[in-house]
């Protein structure tokens, strides 16, 4: 992985700007501007998690994989700033990155330094799979020119590996040698505790806005229906089939959303709460799987499970 990472790095300028945007109305320009400026807001909060993971790697192969995935996600940002200048073509207004997005990375910053690792992978790999199979994917749809389709080809292609070593993650971080090793470590500080939760706080406050801002708001534009984000969710929930995913606190704070939300009776006055504190739209809340899809993941292999959620963004 670490050979294939080194191998496959490439620049901004490889992409040819000297094309033409295709004629768009005035609000899909808007709108297409909007999303590569977010876009380069959340590249850039990818690589700042990705960083923190290369700090914590304790093999040097691996944290020399997060680094490479570091100047990816740099190199993803600096595209997406320039794919929104390259649409930028009337200049309707001036642009600058939600709010929400802004205040999320903000806080988030400041807590991945708090964050347990098995924590930070959560996000990073929702962030992930959320990105390569949904988002990146609908945008190249709807923008639906020459330009964006090699940008995002090069970008996913990236992405694809992220994935396939966020599910190694979490594999390991729902083992057993994981759990051994946060047993042995000493308990931190009163005060760090306090700040890591009051930290923490701060993303789950602004974890909702977020979402909504720069993944649920710009898929009800580019993926009506929202099949392809149905699709990245229900990807995240079926590993919790596999043994220990949901053993770690987080993991059981999520799932415990999760089954309050479709619980028949608690869910109908608490699961608007429940959808908040997660972060998620509720229809995202509900069981993206059934009971055949869930067996089936449960026998898959991690390895297996990367490679089926990385095939589904290229199904229609």
């Amino acid at each position: 992985m670490l050979e294939r990472c080194l191998g496959s790095q490439w620049r901004a300028d490889d992409l040819d700007w000297t094309r033409r945007p295709r004629d768009l109305s005035r609000d899909d320009e808007l709108a297409i501007v909007q999303l590569f400026t977010d876009m380069a807001g959340i590249e850039k909060l990818a690589g700042a998690m990705f960083e923190e993971q290369a700090k914590r790697a304790r093999d040097p192969r691996l944290a020399k994989i997060f680094r490479t995935f570091v100047a990816d996600e740099n190199r993803h940002s600096e595209v997406a700033a320039r794919l929104a200048r390259f649409y930028d073509v009337h200049r309707y207004k001036p642009y600058a990155q939600h709010p929400a997005l802004t205040n999320f990375t903000k806080h988030f910053v400041k807590a991945i330094a708090f964050l347990s690792d098995d924590v930070a992978n959560t996000y990073i790999t929702a962030g992930e799979l959320i990105l390569d199979i949904a988002l990146l994917r609908s945008i190249d749809d709807y923008v639906h020119d020459e330009m964006s389709r090699q940008a995002m080809t090069l970008v996913n292609r990236d992405e694809s590996r992220h994935i396939a070593v966020d599910y190694h993650m979490v594999e390991f971080y729902a083992s057993e040698a994981y759990a051994e090793l946060e047993r042995s470590k000493p308990r931190a500080p009163l005060r760090r505790r306090l700040a890591a939760a009051w930290t923490f706080v701060g993303v789950l406050y602004w974890a909702a806005p977020f979402f909504r801002a720069v993944f649920f708001q710009p898929m009800e534009r580019v993926d009506p229906g929202s099949r392809r984000m149905r699709e990245a969710f229900k990807r995240m929930q079926l590993l919790g089939a596999k043994d220990g995913v949901n053993d770690r606190p987080f993991g059981r704070f999520l799932k415990a959303l999760q089954d309050l939300y479709n619980h028949p009776i608690a869910g109908r006055f608490v699961g608007g709460l429940a959808a908040r504190l997660s972060g998620v739209e509720p229809q995202f809340m509900a069981r993206l799987y059934d009971a055949a899809e869930f067996s089936r993941a449960a026998s898959m292999s991690f390895d297996a499970l990367a490679d089926e959620a990385l095939a589904t963004k290229y199904a229609h």
